[in-house]
């Protein structure tokens, strides 16, 4: 489910739960909603409101922990990628074979985390990898013939390596970092939370705006949360820029 679908089903939850309060409220009891009681209801959602705000907070560093991590394992293969070709172009001619080996690679890789068909982003290492560990092959075949040249063969090889690890990195944290159980139980607290506000508030047009507004705002806080949860996928993506800069510089 995409993430604007799940926070338009826990806005119309949150919301719908403090009307349907608002309007069962009439056929309570006086008793039960005289200013002792109302007392007892406030405290209440007030433990519920500090545990919700608990929770929130978490997942917001959860998911934005996910992002930035996504988006600077981003930033290093790119910085890896320009090295690597440059290293290669000091090495000498014999390595443009191996240069445009390197730029296949990456291009395919470009295209499996920004797809340009409208599809999702290809987390898992496919095409790519291959290629990846052709050029490693490739590139230990070389045989340097100065001090300078086995330096720079063996930082490439370095580089090389980085890359398929970062590549795996990102494969590996495709999972979500928010747990179902805690936004079920997060979902729960607000439907009880906003439910109380419903009951104890009067039936008026002001009263109803402001529920909306506070039910959107929440809602909208966890679109967030999910969309940085996907680094990838959605509105909020981890910018293509540096690779696309590094694929503009290789074999020049």
């Amino acid at each position: 489910m995409s993430s604007l679908a799940i926070a338009g089903l826990v806005f119309a939850c949150i919301f719908g739960a403090s009307l349907l309060t608002m309007f069962l409220g009439r056929a309570l009891p006086a008793n039960h909603l005289n200013a002792e009681s109302k007392d007892v209801v406030k405290l209440g959602l007030g433990v519920i409101a500090t545990l919700t705000a608990l929770v929130l907070g978490l997942l917001i560093a959860s998911a934005k922990g996910t992002y930035d991590t996504q988006s600077n394992s981003v930033k290093q293969m790119s910085a890896n990628v320009v090295l690597l070709d440059r290293l290669l172009a000091r090495y000498g001619s014999e390595t443009k074979e191996l240069r445009e080996l390197l730029h296949r690679g990456v291009t395919i890789i470009f295209d499996s985390l920004w797809p340009h068909d409208g599809q999702k982003a290809t987390l898992t290492p496919g095409a790519a990898m291959t290629e990846m560990e052709t050029f490693y092959d490739k590139l230990g075949e070389f045989s340097p013939k100065t001090d300078a040249q086995r330096v720079i063969k063996g930082r490439a090889l370095d580089l090389t390596t980085e890359l398929g690890q970062t590549r795996l990195r990102l494969a590996a944290q495709k999972d979500s970092s928010v747990p179902s159980p805690f936004l079920v139980v997060l979902v729960l607290w607000l439907v009880v939370l906003f439910g109380g506000y419903g009951l104890m508030a009067p039936r008026n047009a002001t009263v109803v705006v402001v529920l909306i507004v506070c039910s959107l705002s929440i809602s909208a806080a966890l679109f967030l949360i999910l969309e940085l949860d996907r680094p990838f996928d959605g509105i909020v993506r981890v910018s293509s820029i540096p690779f696309q800069e590094a694929l503009s510089r290789l074999g020049k």
